[in-house]
């Protein structure tokens, strides 16, 4: 059983601009205490057929993980547009959200991302040059694709060789509302995890 349950991503600030930052509400449960913190990433995914193109917008370690419900605010800047092929910025890409714990991923969270211009002329006739600043993106929030991973959380309790891992399991989620105690970061009931860059 995992030692660490997502209970809710709301995306906010969506629709948005592409150059502005990205925001996600992240709600998880603890069911036991862990030792280290757990390590969470957003990676834009510049080409479909090109892994290379791949940006990781953030990078944040949360802790201390004790027994407990958490909610912060992971905050990651717009990708780097000079990193992507001008043919690929307009149009559909993907967003992944993980979460690793000592090096081992056991959750991703997958969006479809649609970058497009808000204005109705310039989608028609759309310019040679990508105009960044006219182009608007939407964050697929509703039907994100859910990937666990089993991991081994205590593996200073691991006395006996393991098992193979069984096969990760990918569900899809509706995404919840969030509650309107947004904004910062906050761990109910006593303590607030601690983002700190990697």
């Amino acid at each position: 059983m995992s030692a660490i349950n997502i209970t809710n991503v709301s995306v906010l600030d969506n629709p948005a601009p592409f150059v502005s930052p990205f925001q996600f509400e992240i709600s998880y449960e603890c069911l036991t205490s862990l030792q280290d913190d757990l390590e969470w990433k957003l990676v834009y995914v510049g080409s479909a057929e090109d892994e290379t193109y791949d940006q990781t917008l953030e990078s944040v370690l949360v802790g201390p993980v004790n027994f407990g419900n958490y909610r912060f605010v992971l905050q990651a800047d717009p990708p780097d547009p000079s990193k992507i092929r001008e043919e690929d910025i307009i149009g559909v890409t993907v967003l992944l959200l993980t979460c690793s714990y000592m090096g081992q991923e056991f959750l991703r969270v997958g969006y479809y991302v649609n970058n497009d211009y808000e204005d109705e002329q310039l989608r028609e006739e759309p310019p040679t040059k990508v105009l960044l600043d006219k182009v608007q993106r939407n964050i697929l929030s509703d039907k994100p694709r859910v990937t666990k991973f089993p991991i081994n959380f205590h593996p200073e309790d691991e006395q006996t060789p393991a098992a193979a891992d069984p096969p990760p399991l990918t569900e899809q989620y509706d995404e919840q509302q969030p509650d309107d105690k947004g904004g910062e970061a906050q761990v109910l009931p006593d303590q607030l995890p601690k983002p700190h860059e990697s």
